[in-house]
């Protein structure tokens, strides 16, 4: 049985206006989360992800303009639609108790004249815990994310960034939302703890809960991930079952991602990124792309392919017409 949506996305779009260009920052991108899913956005650098998990929080900057359906459909409370809701409701309703965020940056979350006790014991408390047992919670969600007890009695000047780091998905983890976004949550983590985070974030998917985890790190998606969406100059390219898209890309660019792999050909992707603020007409991708044609000229639709879906003109399954 299809386990139950907590979070559909249709037709999202985000727009950045500046004094003289546009950013065409996400385009037209539609998701489901499921249920003890966990599905990672992948993608270089700048591809839109980042935006993506602000706009689903209302977190984006006045020169934003975001198109398009979000909506949270938590167990026990009403559909939320997070495109059109408020930022009073955001706030009261849906930020940390509907839907969690860890942020790549964990100064935008750390307040620095608070300790990481003193945060995680007020959002503890703020979720329902009482202020005699919120100090052994908090031990425990420390203890889970690998912090010392100790660490958390520091002010966040005095944690090294990879601690940092750690304390802001403790306080993401605290409320425990049906729905987190964790965007980056490895940065400045060494392998180990890398390991050890990834597999938090699994282990809450078992539990009914859904991730949606932003990464750069492939080696990271291909770990934890049921299912991937690749993104490329705003858009989802590919989006397929984990398993599937390892062993047998579509897209160029996915194949291009995975044979940059220290374990795989070890051979960056040629060429770089379109800039956001001047996309072409056609594919994105075509002028990094081997396989490119003249009817790349056409933007690609995201089309279904097997398990999953791809928008392009010659998938790697099919031949390139001479």
């Amino acid at each position: 049985m299809t386990a139950p949506a907590l979070l559909t996305v249709d037709g999202l779009t985000v727009r950045f206006r500046l004094r003289d260009a546009v950013v065409h920052a996400v385009t037209d991108l539609s998701l489901t989360l499921r249920s003890g899913e966990l599905l990672a956005v992948v993608g270089e650098s700048g591809c839109g992800k980042s935006v993506l998990a602000h706009a689903l929080l209302g977190l984006l900057p006045r020169n934003a303009t975001v198109t398009g359906q979000a909506r949270l459909h938590a167990p026990g409370r009403d559909e939320v639609d997070l495109i059109g809701a408020g930022e009073r409701h955001l706030a009261r309703h849906v930020r940390g108790r509907g839907v969690g965020l860890v942020p790549q940056s964990p100064a935008t979350a750390l307040t620095p004249v608070r300790t990481g006790r003193k945060l995680l014991e007020e959002t503890l408390r703020a979720h329902g815990h009482t202020r005699r047992d919120a100090p052994a919670a908090a031990d425990r969600i420390a203890a889970d994310v690998g912090l010392d007890a100790a660490d958390l009695n520091r002010y966040p000047h005095e944690l090294s960034g990879g601690m940092a780091q750690r304390l802001a998905t403790a306080l993401a983890l605290a409320p425990d939302p049906p729905v987190l976004l964790a965007d980056e949550p490895t940065t400045g983590l060494d392998r180990p703890l890398v390991d050890h985070t990834l597999d938090l974030l699994r282990r809450r998917c078992d539990t009914g809960a859904a991730v949606l985890l932003i990464t750069h790190d492939l080696a990271a998606a291909r770990r934890v991930a049921d299912t991937v969406a690749v993104m490329y100059a705003s858009r989802i390219v590919e989006h397929r079952p984990a398993e599937a898209l390892f062993d047998g890309p579509a897209h160029p660019y996915t194949a291009g991602l995975l044979d940059a792999l220290p374990d795989r050909a070890f051979t960056p992707v040629p060429g770089h990124p379109p800039s956001l603020t001047d996309l072409p007409g056609g594919c994105a991708f075509a002028p990094r792309c081997a396989r490119a044609t003249d009817t790349c000229d056409r933007l690609p639709r995201l089309a279904a392919d097997g398990a999953g879906r791809v928008a392009c003109h010659h998938p790697l399954r099919e031949e390139v017409p001479a």
